[in-house]
């Protein structure tokens, strides 16, 4: 992201709670963040430090304590109802569970369809449930989303429960795509799969955004895949971040002492190697006591 171009997402000092009183537990706290349009922002840290606390409240599930988040010059907790609705259908999430993130008891095209029902692309039927206002275009953007992951046609009238854990996360990636979003939180979209499945994942959302301009958070631990993913990387540690710059810089030239531990504690196929990584994180964690 250039210096004059605006952000797409801007977060400003987001403090997010849980629990009230004495049982109250602050998660994350005054974190500024930026993606810029057709950006990849990856959010990296160990468990615990926040990043899904990030995520959930850029898309809205968690309420802010305190901060702001702003989409494209606007201020989402601050919109009122009805522009706030058109406003997060441009933010949407791939979530990292391919099996517990889509209703094993819906049809592929149901799934699909849902998300224009949620923002009132789709009126109800007389039956209680909801159909598409227009049939022939929701069967048309069901089939256009599922050819943009890779998956065929036929696929819609299927269940979740005839695919693999890579095909279910293609179909994740399909409805986060049907309100034609600007941006999508990828809370740890691979962590699940294979490694090999993780490559075409990783490669698919890579050439989306490149063909549709998407920009994303890609919140994950695995900093071996942050350098084919990301522009920029911001470092969360215990709740706040320490560090963040483009991914070479912060990779190769870490300053924090945080964030030199973390990548030293990433493993390497050389023995040497790791016993002298694995050093290296112990006397950098040793200089933050």
């Amino acid at each position: 992201m250039t210096e004059p171009e605006r952000a797409l997402l801007e977060v400003r000092g987001l403090r997010v709670d849980y629990g009230r009183g004495r049982r109250r537990s602050t998660a994350v706290d005054a974190v500024d963040l930026d993606v810029g349009p057709g950006e990849t922002l990856a959010l990296v840290g160990e468990s615990g430090s926040g990043k899904s606390t990030i995520g959930n409240a850029v898309l809205g599930l968690v309420p802010i304590a305190a901060g702001t988040v702003t989409f494209q010059g606007e201020d989402v907790g601050r919109a009122p109802a009805r522009r706030r609705r058109e406003l997060t259908a441009q933010l949407q999430a791939v979530f990292q569970d391919p099996y517990g993130s889509l209703n094993s008891m819906r049809t592929i095209r149901q799934t699909l369809v849902e998300p224009l029902i949620a923002h009132r692309r789709a009126v109800p039927s007389t039956g209680g449930t909801s159909r598409p206002a227009d049939p022939a275009s929701a069967r048309s953007q069901v089939e256009a989303a599922l050819h943009s992951v890779g998956l065929d046609p036929d696929a819609a009238d299927r269940y979740p429960g005839e695919f693999s854990g890579g095909q279910r996360q293609r179909i994740a990636v399909a409805r986060a795509l049907m309100l034609r979003p600007r941006l999508i939180v990828c809370d740890e979209p691979t962590s699940a799969l294979d490694l090999s499945v993780q490559a075409q994942v990783l490669n698919l959302l890579t050439t989306l955004q490149r063909d549709l301009g998407l920009s994303y958070l890609f919140i994950t631990h695995d900093l071996a895949i942050i350098r084919h993913v990301a522009h920029r990387v911001a470092v969360l540690h215990r709740g706040r971040v320490v560090e963040t710059g483009p991914v070479r810089k912060v990779c190769d030239e870490p300053e924090d002492p945080y964030t030199q531990a973390l990548l030293a504690a990433a493993p390497v196929p050389d023995p040497v190697a790791q016993r002298e990584r694995r050093e290296a994180r112990a006397a950098a964690l040793a200089g933050q006591r």
